[in-house]
């Protein structure tokens, strides 16, 4: 069981790692503007969807570079099988769900930044499964797993940037 919790959570590094990518690249400021705020308010920008792509993707080419030199105990598959595609269709699927969460916030007039529980923690957790499935389907358990493990997982790491000053709400 652990085995599979573990490998389901390494398989998702680049969904995870594009979801955090818009806050580790905060301050830069190439493409520092709003996608649109009025329907995905003024966080929602093309630096965090730029980002979000180009490191998880880089976090996948790692993943593959890994697996190509032996260590394979915790893939769920053959990364020398596909292609870099999974790791952009699995990242942007991530970003996308946040975006399209966003913008369900806004029509539900709920302000940029306020929690909205439940879908803060599964927007890009459903976005990147489906992003990941238009290449690889995974199977359902680690669907499940995915959905059950990564809710808790996003509260303590949201709950670690607020202890080192990088989020101003702890959830």
């Amino acid at each position: 069981m652990w085995l599979l919790i573990l490998q389901a959570l390494y398989f998702f590094l680049p969904a995870y790692f594009a979801n955090m990518a818009p806050v580790f690249f905060q301050k830069v400021q190439f493409l520092a503007m709003p996608i649109s705020e009025k329907y995905f308010g003024k966080n929602k920008t093309w630096r965090g969807l730029f980002f979000a792509v180009v490191l998880g993707t880089l976090v996948f080419a790692l993943q593959k570079y890994v697996y190509s030199l032996g260590y394979t105990s915790l893939s769920l598959l053959d990364y020398n099988g596909f292609s870099l595609w999974l790791g952009i269709t699995m990242s942007a699927g991530a970003i996308f769900g946040d975006l399209l969460k966003s913008y369900y916030k806004r029509k539900e007039g709920i302000n940029p930044g306020e929690s909205w529980l439940f879908w803060d923690q599964m927007d890009f957790v459903i976005g990147g499964i489906i992003g990941s499935s238009i290449i690889y389907v995974p199977y359902v358990d680690v669907v499940v797993v995915l959905l059950i493990a990564s809710p808790l997982l996003h509260i303590v790491v949201n709950y670690i940037g607020f202890l080192l000053g990088m989020r101003e709400k702890k959830f």
